[in-house]
């Protein structure tokens, strides 16, 4: 099993003045890339940095952090990339929590979660997990060394820093942008001379496309190879209103996780526009569900454990399978289907609300931009949903019109009962709805 830093060399000797990396008008070579690996490799280690030691840095989105990334590796050590983002004091918990230690597994990465779901997790990732994941997108979704890939998310969380593998390891090029705020600047990468182009998107990134910039989207539609969404649910309104801009364009649909790695991925541009549909597991990665409801993933590309947290460990990881806190189905294709998350279902007098659904139908509502729907208390009916929605620029939109919508789309014990127009919509750096900021909304 060669790892990243072996291809990136490999290519250096192969096609040495090919561009690897390509960000804000910079552009490094493959042996410009390795030369820089092995200096700042060469410098780690006259600075102390020790084989099998994590190595903690705060992510920066450009070329620099792929070469420490690397550089880290080929120390022998443990990359640990921390969110730009994240308060000095919390940097320095981390820190704490791993200097001096080592791991008792494999261990390549430790990437800590959003904690979106409770405490952020430290997630020990081994190269083997890497590769698989690799292999995994490279077969499903295509990675091609004539493709430039452009970078938009965060590059110390799974979406983003995932595709740095398939891209490097085919021989291609990476484009690193620090996501969506300049549209001019994303459009502006599919003039350079390249003639395939693919991205991951979060699903808000993509709504936000079409809303705003539909029309420069279609102008490029015929250099766009695909684009691959995951992270949140897409609603079935996006992936239509997507694949009509991007006729000749493959579209994905992926399950992952930092704890599962990439386990799925539904080709939704050939196949249909369902949301929830996942297809099928990779070459790598096996799912199945159990007597909960729950999906339990196993295969090379699982972490190895949380770090510092056995215990926390033995609750998801048994018997080298990941149960997640996804609920799912599979179906007679063998794809997954998602249902919604163990906990954020809503029980209104005995019936499930899955918020997911709610906000899906809410999307086809044109004069509304975003929404979440939340669990709240009505003064004489118990837990209800509440819908927390952001009208578009210069419409009105009353409760009443969005529940007159909303009957016909969904059963009326699903349709919120409670309502409230708000500027913005929270979600995580990686374009989660962060659901965790509304528990006591």
């Amino acid at each position: 099993m060669m790892p990243l830093e072996g291809h990136i060399e490999q290519y250096a000797n192969l096609t040495p003045d090919k561009a690897a990396i390509i960000c804000e008008g910079r552009t490094l070579s493959y042996s410009l890339l390795w030369q820089s690996i092995q200096e700042k490799a060469s410098r780690l280690k006259a600075e102390g940095l020790r084989e099998g030691e994590p190595y903690v840095f705060v992510t920066t989105q450009d070329e620099h952090f792929v070469v420490t990334y690397c550089a880290v590796h080929l120390c022998g050590a443990i990359a640990v990339p921390l969110e730009a983002s994240m308060p000095q004091e919390r940097q320095q918990q981390i820190r704490d929590e791993v200097n001096g230690k080592s791991s008792n597994c494999k261990c390549s990465d430790i990437l800590y979660t959003t904690g979106t779901t409770g405490q952020a997790k430290g997630v020990i990732l081994s190269a083997e997990a890497w590769n698989a994941n690799a292999e995994n997108l490279t077969d499903r979704l295509g990675f091609s060394q004539e493709q430039l890939f452009i970078i938009c998310g965060p590059l110390n969380h799974l979406g983003s820093l995932s595709k740095i593998y398939p891209t490097l390891m085919n021989g291609a090029t990476l484009y690193i942008m620090e996501g969506l705020k300049d549209l001019d600047a994303f459009f502006s990468v599919f003039e350079l001379p390249y003639q395939k182009f693919a991205t991951f998107l979060v699903p808000s990134s993509i709504r936000m496309l079409l809303q705003v910039a539909s029309k420069n989207l279609a102008a490029v539609a015929s250099k766009i190879d695909f684009i691959e969404t995951g992270a949140a649910p897409i609603s079935q309104a996006d992936m239509e209103r997507l694949r009509q801009v991007l006729p000749s364009s493959r579209l994905f649909n992926t399950y992952a996780s930092t704890e599962t790695g990439i386990v799925c991925s539904y080709e939704f541009s050939k196949y249909g526009c369902e949301p929830g549909l996942l297809g099928k597991p990779m070459k790598h990665s096996s799912v199945r569900i159990n007597e909960d409801g729950r999906v339990v993933c196993s295969g090379a590309t699982i972490m190895s454990g949380y770090w510092g947290a056995p215990e926390l460990t033995a609750q998801v990881l048994i018997n080298n399978e990941i149960y997640t806190s996804d609920i799912g189905t599979i179906n007679s294709q063998g794809m997954l289907r998602l249902q919604g998350r163990q906990g954020d279902v809503i029980n209104v007098g005995g019936y499930k609300v899955n918020p997911t659904e709610v906000e899906d139908a809410v999307s086809d509502f044109e004069p509304i931009a975003d929404c979440i729907c939340i669990p709240a208390q009505h003064i004489l009916l118990g837990t209800v949903p509440k819908l927390l929605y952001v009208p578009k620029p210069g419409q009105e939109v009353k409760p009443k019109d969005i529940a007159d919508f909303l009957r016909g789309h969904i059963e009326n014990y699903k349709i919120p009962l409670l309502y409230e127009a708000v500027e913005n919509i929270k979600r995580t750096y990686n374009g989660k709805l962060d659901r965790k900021a509304y528990q006591n909304n």
